[in-house]
């Protein structure tokens, strides 16, 4: 016990470095995939067929191909395309394409959770598409869909690491390359899992709360 802490102390700076691209990384797909989730879910239940459509088939086809996959497929093919990004920019822009799905899917059964009704109401007293969502169905959904919502964070946060495939020094990189020059593979590996750990607890607890706030009476 006494070696794992001492050997800690002079790992932890190092894999430290790690954690704020890991944080960069989690915190920019987590925005995307949220934003193209709230447009997938909108045009899903826009009911406009075509709308509908085309987000369907983007839930699909996206949902089917694996997250490493649309990475390997934005940092090595779109170069290709012309289009070069950083290593950093791809990892964000495939966690925000990868896991829109998800996100849209939880949004969609949040607002499908509503009883149309309240919708229809709202219609037949002269509010328009957009203000019904925002002021009669999104305050309601919000509280059906955030269980699933936090859940989804979460697993974001852990395959933020798929973005050291790419050679994003994150901390799942800085761990793997301070285990190979070291071969201190029992405490690093520990420390790494320790660290995601310590940043995911947060998320959970906060999740928790709010969860709570919200479904209190006022």
């Amino acid at each position: 016990m006494l070696n794992f802490i001492e050997q800690s102390e002079l790992y932890l700076p190092v894999l430290l470095q790690g954690v704020y691209l890991t944080v960069l990384v989690t915190l920019g797909g987590f925005v995307l995939s949220t934003v193209l989730g709230l447009v997938l879910a909108f045009m899903r239940v826009s009911g406009i067929r075509s709308l509908s459509a085309i987000s369907r088939v983007f839930v699909i086809v996206v949902r089917g191909i694996p997250a490493l996959v649309t990475l390997f497929y934005i940092y090595f093919v779109f170069p290709d395309l012309g289009l070069s990004l950083s290593a950093v920019q791809a990892a964000i822009l495939g966690l925000g394409i990868a896991y829109s799905p998800y996100m849209a899917e939880v949004f969609r059964s949040g607002i499908e959770a509503i009883d149309r009704g309240q919708s229809e109401a709202a219609l037949s007293i002269g509010m328009g598409w957009g203000m019904v969502m925002r002021r009669v169905i999104l305050p309601q959904a919000i509280k059906v869909a955030l269980p699933p919502y936090g859940s989804t964070m979460v697993m974001l946060l852990k395959d933020s690491s798929l973005a050291s495939t790419i050679t994003v020094a994150d901390l799942s990189l800085q761990g793997k390359l301070l285990a190979s020059s070291t071969f201190e593979n029992t405490t690093i590996f520990t420390l790494v899992a320790l660290l995601y750990l310590a940043m995911s607890l947060p998320l959970t607890a906060f999740n928790g709360w709010l969860e709570k706030s919200l479904r209190q009476p006022r």
